[in-house]
């Protein structure tokens, strides 16, 4: 399906990009998003959700180059995948790594988990 995306947008000059699976049930269903966007001179693209998640991260305690890491609850691992300042009490979005599902969480937990996932892997160093 991506690929069929992909094709469409590069006929009028633009980008597809996989913004990967979602809410899936495999008995059911499930949801994949595609964002399409003009490209920049270098071909990269632009992702609105990392732009605000640097300009805002450090107001809620935690690094620009936070986005995209992942952590890990104990139980399960998740990706910080945004920041929404209209969400005080849980201001940082995640999505569960192997299904999708986003989650909100506190910016405290997360500046917390993000620490401790950096010392399991400065341990295994």
């Amino acid at each position: 399906m991506l690929k069929a995306c992909s094709d469409v947008a590069a006929k009028h000059g633009l980008v597809a990009e996989g913004l990967g699976m979602q809410a899936m049930d495999l008995r059911w269903n499930f949801e994949f998003g595609v964002r399409v966007s003009i490209p920049l001179s270098d071909g990269s693209t632009l992702d609105p959700d990392r732009i605000l998640f640097e300009a805002l991260a450090e107001e809620f305690g935690l690094w620009p180059d936070d986005f995209g890491r992942e952590f890990s609850t104990g139980r399960e691992r998740f990706r910080v995948a945004g920041i929404d300042p209209r969400r005080p009490k849980y201001p940082v979005s995640a999505t569960r790594i192997p299904d999708g599902k986003g989650y909100k969480f506190t910016a405290e937990n997360v500046a917390l988990l993000l620490q401790a996932a950096m010392k399991d892997v400065s341990q295994k160093k």
